[in-house]
């Protein structure tokens, strides 16, 4: 998987855009903050024209943040 900071807006591409988009939202109102989200697609095949899916990378976080995640989770499952 590989970065596509300047790929062509695709439905696949627009489709992990929104989502990533309200995944930060969502967090955000919970007061989380992941440091990196984009949008990853596989690497380039001269076979396709457009990238068959795309996927919303959630980068890396600290414990705290991924306790702070869970908890939001835990509660929204039992709530």
């Amino acid at each position: 998987m590989t970065p596509t900071p300047h790929a062509p807006r695709t439905p696949k591409i627009e489709e992990a855009l929104e989502a990533r988009d309200a995944l930060a939202i969502a967090l955000s109102q919970a007061g989380i903050q992941l440091p990196a989200m984009d949008i990853r697609t596989p690497w380039a095949d001269d076979r396709k024209d457009e990238a068959q899916y795309a996927l919303v990378h959630l980068g890396v976080c600290s414990a705290p943040i991924a306790l702070m995640l869970a908890n939001v989770i835990t509660k929204g499952v039992a709530g």
